[in-house]
């Protein structure tokens, strides 16, 4: 399978029943027709995507149908959450539509994950195409606000989203809702949903105890819809192009494309946009082929799964070819560890993080995460003087006991996540930690660490190439 290279940039036709359902199926669609570098200006985004649908349309009746006509649209497309959980994006609409009074819309781009780019990197490069997608959701729910929230570190992307709105905001009718910028802390959870929308309501960012759900009451007591950057960016371009559009690419299942953030031992790793179901190998050689063998590979980021290297040929890159090998999509993450680096060293120090990272407000995640690295750490230090290693049993059967204890007991997903990462390192990575436990830590253990922590963020970058499945 080759690459297929990124359409050259061109006026398209004004958008209209006619041409929603245009055939062009190539790949990139989120990254179509980004510069060499900085953002899309608001005459670019428009040269390149055409106006935005819905705009035209101000009598109450007239919104209420084409936002009605707008959910439809999305079902029909398949569009799932690109956030991590892959909750269907219409009926989070509808369930915010449902409630019937004025509601808010919320641009979730905290993107606390230290191994993930995808979000920032749309508001730094094609903020106008997120800033769209929300605007649109905000007409078919009611709302008359759209929140964009963004990492307090991601400072490209505020600048070009400050700057977006700006330009928005010169040529704005006095019927479009009003869109403003805000940023998050950086901690791991606090993108989370329900802590978003405490955060926005002058409280910790930190995840709350439901219900009422935020689609009931959430920002300022009112109905509020949270929905990924990369979830609304789509859904632009659904309503400009409709569903069938959509579906040109994907699978049945998991329709379109996605970003996904790949790093690790390639030539070039950044974000690259990617039809779901493309191969692995198809995104590695479009990053330059890898630099290194591979001890396996962790997709879904730092709640995701490891799948060791024996798996990885012809590993197509969806939830339902991953699901073989116990892992999901998730929030679009790829990460490659070499056989130069200790697989068991880096689940030890990322153990260790993902319990530092908890918000302190539930047993599972203060006391059973800080016991599952320690446990972890044990696993990693080994006992060289236990040549039938007994030892590592028993810290196995520690970690096992744990992990049992934590998953679905907190607050919020954080503990099964780190639960999930910990117990698939240790079954992909079998022949590595057994080795720990007869003769202790390896050579490599002492290497730098591989794995994106906040003190070494993922290089970033995005590519204009789009993968097809095979």
């Amino acid at each position: 399978m080759n690459p297929a290279t990124a359409p050259t940039m061109q006026a398209p036709p004004a958008p209209s029943a006619a041409t929603r359902e245009q055939p062009a199926a190539a790949l990139p669609r989120l990254l179509a027709g980004i510069p060499a570098s900085g953002a899309m200006t608001l005459e670019d985004h428009l040269t390149v995507h055409g106006e935005m649908p819905l705009t035209g349309a101000h009598r109450r009746r007239q919104v209420r149908e084409q936002a009605a006509t707008l959910i439809d649209e999305v079902q029909r497309a398949g569009l799932l959450g690109h956030g991590g959980a892959a909750f269907p994006a219409a009926t989070k609409m509808r369930a915010v539509a449902s409630q019937r009074r004025r509601a808010i819309v919320v641009i979730n781009a905290a993107e606390g994950e230290p191994a993930s780019l995808k979000d920032r990197t749309l508001l730094e490069i094609v903020p106008h195409l997120v800033i769209d997608g929300g605007v649109l959701a905000a007409r078919a729910v009611s709302a008359d606000e759209v929140i964009v929230c963004a990492c307090e570190s991601a400072h490209a992307g505020i600048e070009a989203t400050t700057r977006a709105i700006a330009e928005r905001d010169q040529r704005a009718s006095s019927h479009a809702p009003k869109v403003r910028l805000t940023t998050v802390p950086c901690h791991y959870v606090a993108g989370q949903e329900t802590a978003l929308v405490s955060h926005l309501n002058g409280a910790p960012a930190r995840p709350t105890f439901t219900p009422p759900m935020p689609f009931q009451q959430g920002v300022a007591r009112r109905p509020t819809l949270v929905n990924n950057a990369e979830t609304l960016a789509h859904l632009a371009l659904i309503a400009r192009h409709g569903a069938s559009w959509f579906r040109q690419v994907g699978t049945p299942t998991q329709p379109g494309s996605a970003l996904v953030t790949l790093a690790g031992p390639v030539a070039r790793p950044g974000v690259y946009e990617i039809e779901h179901g493309a191969s692995l190998s198809s995104l590695v050689a479009a990053a330059g082929g890898a630099t290194a063998r591979l001890h396996g590979v962790l997709v879904g980021g730092y709640a995701g799964s490891w799948i060791g290297a024996e798996h990885l040929h012809g590993l197509a890159l969806s939830n339902e070819h991953l699901a073989a090998h116990g892992a999901t999509f998730g929030a679009g993450v790829v990460l490659a560890l070499s056989e130069l680096a200790c697989p068991v060293a880096e689940t030890a120090r990322l153990a260790r993080w993902l319990a530092g990272q908890s918000t302190r407000q539930c047993g599972p995640c203060v006391h059973g995460l800080d016991a599952l690295a320690t446990s972890v750490a044990q696993l990693a230090a080994g006992g060289g003087a236990d040549p039938e290693g007994v030892g590592q049993a028993q810290a196995a059967q520690r970690v096992d006991r744990l992990a049992s204890l934590v998953t679905r007991r907190g607050a919020c997903g954080h503990p099964d996540g780190a639960v999930s990462v910990i117990l698939s390192a240790m079954d992909a990575f079998q022949a590595q930690f057994a080795d720990h436990a007869r003769h202790g830590p390896c050579d490599a253990c002492a290497r730098p660490a591989e794995l994106p922590l906040p003190a070494r963020p993922v290089p970033s970058g995005s590519q204009r190439t789009g993968l097809r499945r095979q």
